[in-house]
């Protein structure tokens, strides 16, 4: 009877960009958890609404008077339930009334609270004795799109190391961010107005264009490839749907001043693969483009194509683009989807559909470490959580905190490319 929740606790607190967001506390008779929850910039169509109307004061008057007293009594060792009780709750399917963030925080925090009672650490209550296997990070070293506000940076949202052939996540990491000063002083050369500035995750903004970009990250991977003795791969996350011109069918890039339609769209994509050997491209095209996301991933080989706005860990998505073919990667944001049950539930069609998950960190993001223990409970491959700033070194040190406690039992988990 030790996991019985006795109370709930909802306040505000701040992310990364200093925007409001809610965190959760849940107390057991002998257990507590506690999860903030993060914030997309770029945010997929089909993703459960953030807050209810009202904003963050109003998911916490919700959580105080409507979920608090719902969950006492409640036993925080069956997740499923407490996560159906919050689906009951609302009463939605995107949680518009409680909040998708409020359904998240809640979820998240009941799972620590109920690992606390049992004295174990998350990732040990969740995927038993076989979690003992690290994801890969994939961390993002140069920010353009929406990530860079567009000015004179590339239209790429983003240019991702991922050292896949690094035998610990220590060396892992270590090559992550050997990687990202590499970059920051080849910068200093390229550009000589560059001041220094990062992005929200952390990764550098200059005046280059996307060609520069390829070029800098790919200079920067092989040399601590060489350095390290073991692969680094590299990739982007093309955000796609910021890009695209529903009116004109045309995907934009203002700062090279091209626009593409479809067709041309999944040239350019085969072309920067082929060109730059790139191991991960996160989607290449808008959200509601499952046919070419198929036809790219049937021409391509070697290289994850990857599922982000595309899928919104929703299941029913993910369904549909298996069907055709859509993708060989999914990215995994709970925020996306509301509560833990349903994330998992998303994982599972994946990884029997033999789908790569990539359990990620969102842009407004909190130092709330509970991805770095999903991404091992649920036997996720990579990590997608940023290289130096707060909230991501946050992940990347829980992460080297499991390992260092599995000791000898811990392995790189096994990856496709």
């Amino acid at each position: 009877m030790s996991s019985i929740i006795e109370d709930l606790i909802a306040r505000k607190v701040f992310n990364n960009r200093g925007e409001e967001t809610i965190e959760i506390d849940v107390v057991t008779t002998t257990g507590f958890g506690r999860a903030a929850a993060p914030a997309g910039k770029s945010r997929g169509k089909a993703e459960v609404v953030n807050y209810p109307s009202g904003g963050v004061d109003a998911a916490i008057k919700k959580a105080d008077e409507l979920i608090a007293p719902e969950l006492a009594g409640l036993n925080a060792d069956y997740q499923e339930e407490i996560d159906n009780t919050l689906h009951e709750i609302d009463s939605t399917t995107n949680f518009k009334v409680i909040g998708g963030n409020t359904a998240f925080a809640v979820s998240l925090a009941n799972a620590e609270a109920a690992a606390n009672s049992h004295s174990m650490l998350l990732f040990q209550f969740l995927g038993g004795s076989t979690a003992t296997a690290l994801p890969y990070p994939l961390g993002n070293c140069i920010s353009g799109g929406q990530h860079a506000l567009r000015g004179k940076s590339p239209d790429i949202q983003e240019f991702l190391a991922l050292p896949y052939g690094a035998e610990t996540f220590l060396e892992a990491a270590t090559a992550n961010a050997q990687i990202h000063k590499k970059i920051g002083s080849a910068l200093k050369r390229k550009d000589k107005l560059f001041t220094a500035g990062k992005s929200d995750e952390g990764a550098w903004i200059a005046t280059i264009d996307g060609e520069d970009a390829f070029e800098t990250i790919a200079k920067a991977c092989e040399d601590v490839g060489n350095e390290l003795d073991f692969e680094c791969g590299f990739g982007v996350d093309m955000a796609t749907s910021s890009l695209w011109n529903e009116k004109e069918q045309v995907y934009e890039y203002a700062n090279e001043g091209v626009k593409r339609d479809s067709g041309e769209q999944l040239e350019y994509v085969k072309e920067i693969i082929e060109k730059y050997r790139l191991t991960y491209v996160e989607d290449p095209f808008h959200e509601e483009d499952f046919k070419n996301t198929a036809e790219l991933t049937k021409k391509t080989k070697n290289c994850l194509i990857c599922g982000d706005d595309l899928f919104t860990t929703n299941n029913e998505r993910l369904t549909q683009g298996v069907k055709i073919g859509a993708g060989n990667a999914i990215i995994i944001k709970v925020n996306q989807i509301g509560t833990l049950t349903d994330a998992l539930e998303t994982i599972m069609t994946a990884q029997r559909n033999g789908y790569s998950c990539v359990m990620s960190h969102r842009s407004g993001d909190t130092t709330d470490w509970h991805i770095a223990h999903l991404a091992v409970a649920f036997n996720c491959p990579i990590i997608k959580t940023g290289v130096v700033e707060g909230a991501r070194i946050a992940k990347v040190n829980e992460l080297l905190r499991i390992e260092h406690f599995l000791g000898n039992r811990a392995r790189m988990a096994e990856l496709q490319i």
